[in-house]
């Protein structure tokens, strides 16, 4: 673009390099406007210059480099166009570029100026381009908390304890306030109510109903991972159990006269408490953390048939951890059977009150294996009562924990049709049936004095019912590893400590040997599950997966979203496949019903 005189820019200043001192070839040299067609021009001569340092390095010639030398500085300059409304008032604004008034009015007196805006006026006509203003580092910090809280996830809110209230009332105080009717601030109806028990059977499958059926949809989204929090289950606190556990039986070994030939060093015992407290610790903090933030999550926990029972898993831990301490139980103060007994009463009055209510939580519809958990809470602190020195505490809890075992043992065994929950192959699930009457039959000879019939009887039925499994052990395969599993362990280890208890009341090398034995398979089985958690927490890095049994909906999704939901997944996993079934005797002019299933199939390749 020609107008007047030619605008001259003009580079001053040059870069030396510290190291080689050497000049850089100058950046922009001396270029009339005219030579460059549609440069930034306005009606008036203008001269933009860049002001040189104050002590300029001398003028340096550029090196020249051939094809194949290889260039040692690169610079790029990106000067977008704006449209022909963007004024020179509005470009003089910004503090990026400064109008030099001395060249400017140099350049209006020439005369060569005026003779050329006389000879090209039509060039005044045309768009002209302006370069647009530089955003400041300040401007670009002020604009991102706004972007940030109009984009923030809000699909996990119906979970949190707060439902995105704080967050709010914080972006309100930054003068950005949350738009709430926008689609992911809505707050789900599914998550107002907790689901009814035949929902958690209806949506949910599997020994653990840990499963969502594939005609479920799940109200979080299942593709992709949950905030840790969120994926945090009850049921690690299973991992205290079995640890704990096995701090008492390396204490029994190393104390007990039966097994005093081992020369078992009580430094074993202490090691394994010391890191069963330490991980009592670290669980309960990060639970604790979920209770505050996600609360939610945790009271579909509590009405889950199974998971309900898990919440008398950390007071049976902290049993273990007073029974397992290297101290006398004579020496621990009685207060403190009474502070970890008081939930646990708490709780059973809840849940054997459900049991007897016959509602919807009765116990011939949600009896599983589980539910032992809530039962060996009596026996466990019947023993550590007697062993402080209690008298009427542990044979309350003593006799309790009796009627409801008596009674949760034949449900189970009768395997009612509502027994959904019951799986048809096994499980280690089912080892929760010999905890029960193998720390009956400890806590009853401790109250008692002595192992007499009454807690023969009880450790025989907890021994028969252990060989029982133990001969079916290769039924015990293709199931996936969970945190609850280490919930099984401990019925073994608390049979190897009563068979220890029994060997010596009755001494003989059968006695020695059976005790050995348990142990050894109670100690390869905990480190196994040890090794076996590892590996999934740090190498698989599936230890905590998503949690969709506490994710389901309030009522069961209709057909559309069912449709949805198969749509949406892959097509190599599931297909939807729509059946209509006549009846061969019909006519062709009678009424016909058609039926649509959704089943599984396999993409053919």
């Amino acid at each position: 673009m020609e107008l007047g005189k030619d605008v001259q820019i003009r580079m001053a200043g040059q870069l030396n390099e510290q190291s080689s001192r050497e000049a850089l070839p100058a950046l922009l040299i001396q270029v009339p406007s005219r030579a460059i067609a549609g440069f930034d021009c306005v009606g008036r001569d203008t001269v933009i210059s860049i002001p040189a340092p104050a002590t300029p390095p001398p003028a340096a010639t550029a090196p020249a480099y051939d094809d194949d030398a290889q260039i040692p500085y690169a610079l790029s300059l990106s000067m977008p166009t704006s449209p022909s409304g963007f004024h020179l008032s509005q470009f003089r604004a910004s503090s990026s570029v400064r109008r030099d008034e001395a060249r400017v009015a140099a350049a209006e007196a020439t005369p060569a100026g005026r003779e050329s805006e006389a000879r090209s006026p039509r060039l005044l006509k045309q768009t002209r381009f302006h370069s647009q203003p530089i955003l400041r580092a300040s401007q670009l910090l002020n604009e991102a908390p706004r972007r940030a809280d109009t984009t923030r996830d809000k699909r996990f809110d119906p979970f949190k304890t707060f439902s995105g209230r704080l967050e709010r009332q914080l972006s309100n105080l930054r003068g950005h306030p949350i738009d709430l009717h926008s689609p992911g601030s809505n707050i789900s109806e599914e998550t107002d109510q907790v689901p009814g028990t035949d929902r958690y059977f209806d949506a949910l499958e599997g020994p653990e109903l840990d499963t969502l059926r594939s005609t479920e949809v799940a109200v979080l989204p299942s593709d992709e991972k949950w905030p840790f929090l969120l994926r945090f289950p009850i049921s690690a606190f299973g991992m205290v159990l079995g640890v704990s556990s096995q701090a008492i039986l390396w204490k029994t070994l190393a104390t007990a006269p039966p097994t005093a030939f081992l020369h078992v060093s009580l430094a074993v015992a202490h090691a394994l408490w010391y890191v069963s407290l330490a991980l009592m610790g670290l669980v309960s903090c990060i639970y604790l953390l979920k209770v505050v933030f996600y609360f939610e999550a945790v009271r579909r926990e509590f009405y889950h048939p199974i998971r309900a029972n898990f919440f008398f898993a950390p007071w049976i831990a902290c049993l273990f951890l007073v029974q397992g301490a290297p101290i006398e139980m004579t020496e621990v103060h009685h207060g403190v059977w009474y502070l970890l007994m008081a939930p646990i009463f708490c709780l059973e009055l809840k849940i054997y009150g459900q049991w007897m209510s016959g509602g919807q939580r009765r116990l011939s519809k949600v009896a599983n294996p589980s539910n032992h958990l809530s039962v060996v809470g009596n026996f466990v602190g019947a023993l550590l009562g007697a062993k402080m020195g209690l008298r009427e505490g542990p044979i309350f809890f003593f006799a309790v924990g009796v009627a409801h075992y008596i009674v949760l043992f034949v449900t189970l065994y009768q395997r009612l049709p509502t027994n959904v929950t019951l799986p048809k192959e096994l499980h280690p699930v089912f080892f929760l049936f010999v905890a029960a009457p193998s720390v009956a039959s400890m806590a009853w000879a401790k109250i008692n004095g002595k192992f007499d019939n009454g807690a023969r009887v009880a450790y025989f039925i907890a021994l028969f019912l252990y060989m029982s499994l133990a001969v079916r052990i290769n039924f015990f395969r293709g199931f996936r590893f969970s945190l609850a599993w280490w919930a099984y362990t401990f019925p073994m280890t608390g049979a190897s400590i009563a068979t220890i208890t029994y060997a010596t009341e009755v001494t003989n090398l059968l006695t020695r040997t059976l005790s050995i034995g348990l142990s050894g398979i109670a100690t390869v089985t905990v480190a196994g599950l040890l090794v076996t958690t590892m590996f999934h927490a740090f190498v698989l890095r599936d230890l905590f997966p998503n949690d969709v049994s506490i994710a389901i909906t309030r009522r069961k999704p209709k057909f559309s979203k069912i449709l949805a939901h198969f749509r949406s997944s892959s097509s190599d996993m599931k297909d939807l496949v729509l059946s209509v079934s006549k009846s061969p005797n019909s006519d062709s002019d009678s009424t016909t019903e058609t039926d649509a299933s959704v089943t599984k199939g396999k993409a053919e390749p």
